[in-house]
């Protein structure tokens, strides 16, 4: 039993405490005492509990399991925080209910003003074709600007009068590393991908800053009640959240009510600011502080713009001239090995987004260039998604000590899509299994707002491939689910790594920060047969400890 000297603040025994420290043995500990904001004592019931003083909050943990607080190692945050409370399209089963759902949001907000939201996605539908512009003017009518865009965030659809404030129209040339959807006699079919998605973004009034930092106060308190203590916030280019985000964060921490570890990113088009300034990843403290600079190498699977070595399967929309589709470069590799050599000089690594398998390769090419002679950084170079990965290039993740930043939950929303895409190549999507044989460092996120943050979704889609509401259907790729222990490393101690925090966070060790979640079940108790029915989907979160402070308690 570990302890120091003085009484808790908090214990929490009868407890199935997983400490997520490698290599522990033997029985699992009962209790866990925290004093001023850090672990102060582990072990069996009754040495915890007689460390005790009078004034010490004694919590009985009802024999289910105490763990380090959950990192969502990939997490657009301000935009998530924002999404919250708009028009919510993400459980749409059809595109007659999105529509109907648009139509009744365009009704209680008659007053006027654009209408944006995201997270349809034509493939829950059971439908290949894309919503247009003419379809969202049969509920919005042609003045009302609306732009929604698919899950992925790399598709949007714009109805005739965003189209008009963006300045799209037939004669409007696809912007670089963008694309316009036309029709057959060229005219926009309110389709836009990558970045011709900026072209009517830009038109869309901001957020206020106040509004801003009100959304991300109420996204702090649903990260709670999940059990997330930590994030990676990422970074989109083009302007969307980027330094207003940051600013909002910094309000919080100045204010005493940022109840999250943040480790933002700076987007590569921020890099001039980045070495004028002479900011270096690691500036700030264990709440908040910079981390990589974000970049992309291509597109999305669900829009069609992974950057694929074999092309897509030819679709119905796709037209009978249309050529092989090979999906969209967005950062040439000569472009990202002159990014990478500029912020690693700046003393920044490198999380690179990277969906399709020409794409990884290309990225692992560069970062093996960059291997030899670049400068050392502080914490390891990250790839974001590693989507679809050939069997050959699976073990250089590895060899190199680049993280594998992945969305279990992303495979639940891509499985009929990939299939249906890719044919048998779906096999190699999401291999977590054979990333883990070869020893990659994994770290877990959501990928919110383009899916749901919920990490006990994100364990059940890494240790059973299956949909919670599809218990009967077989493992997609069942080879390559992770046992339930390794998933949880990848939501704990994988993420700290990830971001130079293990000494602080991601396990339960004396002196470490107090960031704990108390379950409402025991999951080591969970069989086979129960993950599959969805028991892990279905955790709730009893109670948030962040800095040794009750946060949420149910």
């Amino acid at each position: 039993m570990l302890s120091i000297d003085n009484a808790p603040d908090l214990i929490i025994y009868n407890a199935h405490v997983l400490t997520m420290v490698t290599g522990q043995h033997g029985a699992y500990p009962q209790a866990v005492a925290v004093r001023h904001h850090r672990i102060h004592a582990i072990g069996a019931n009754g040495e915890v509990l007689a460390l005790a003083g009078p004034h010490t909050r004694i919590i009985d943990g009802a024999g289910a399991t105490l763990l380090p607080g959950l990192t969502d190692a990939h997490i657009h945050f301000g935009d998530w925080s924002i999404q919250l409370g708009a028009l919510q399209l993400a459980d749409t089963r059809s595109k007659g209910e999105m529509l109907e759902r648009l139509a009744a949001h365009a009704a209680a907000t008659s007053a006027g003003g654009w209408i944006v939201s995201r997270g349809w996605n034509e493939s829950r539908w059971g439908e290949v074709a894309f919503p247009t512009a003419a379809e969202l003017d049969s509920v919005t009518g042609p003045d009302r600007p609306t732009l929604l865009y698919r899950s992925d965030m790399h598709s949007a659809v714009a109805n005739s009068a965003a189209l008009r404030a963006g300045g799209v129209s037939a004669s409007t040339p696809d912007p670089a590393d963008g694309t316009i959807d036309r029709d057959a006699a060229g005219a926009p079919t309110g389709v836009l991908r990558e970045m011709a998605t900026f072209l009517v973004w830009q038109q869309v009034p901001p957020a206020t800053f106040a509004q801003r930092l009100a959304a991300m106060r109420n996204g702090t308190s649903a990260m709670h009640r999940l059990g997330v203590t930590a994030i990676h916030d990422q970074r989109y280019g083009g302007g969307m959240e980027g330094g207003e985000a940051l600013r909002a964060f910094q309000t919080m921490r100045r204010a005493g009510d940022l109840r999250l570890r943040v480790n933002c990113n700076v987007s590569a088009t921020d890099l001039d600011h980045v070495e004028a300034l002479g900011v270096e990843s690691g500036l700030g403290d264990d709440r908040l502080r910079l981390g990589h600079v974000k970049l992309f190498a291509d597109g999305s699977l669900g829009s069609r713009t992974a950057w694929m070595l074999a092309p897509f399967e030819p679709m119905p929309d796709d037209g009978p001239h249309a050529a092989p589709n090979y999906g969209v470069v967005v950062t040439p590799p000569d472009a990202m090995a002159a990014i990478f050599r500029r912020a690693t000089a700046a003393g920044f690594p490198i999380s690179i987004h990277a969906i399709g398998d020409r794409a990884n390769r290309e990225v692992l090419d560069v970062f093996e260039e960059l291997a030899v002679g670049g400068p050392p950084v502080a914490i390891p170079h990250r790839i974001e998604h590693v989507q679809m990965l050939d069997p050959a290039d699976a073990p250089r993740l590895a060899r190199l000590n680049l993280t594998a930043s992945v969305q279990p939950v992303h495979a639940l929303d891509d499985m009929d899509t990939a299939d249906l895409l890719l044919g048998t190549r779906a096999a190699t999507a999401y291999t977590f299994a054979d990333l883990l044989r070869h020893g990659t460092r994994l770290a877990f996120g959501s990928d919110a707002p383009v899916a749901d943050p919920n990490p006990w979704l994100g364990l059940h889609a890494a240790v059973a491939r299956t949909r919670p509401a599809e218990p009967k259907r077989a493992a997609w790729y069942g080879d390559q689910r992770i046992g339930l222990m390794d998933a949880l490393r990848a939501y704990t101690v994988g993420p700290t790594e990830a971001a130079g925090w293990q000494q602080t966070i991601g396990t339960l060790a004396l002196g470490r920060r107090a960031d704990l979640v108390l379950l409402d079940r025991d999951l080591l108790a969970l069989d086979a047969e129960a993950i599959a029915a969805g028991a892990l989907a279905q955790t709730q979160v009893r109670m948030t400890i962040f800095d040794g402070a009750v946060v949420w308690e149910a």
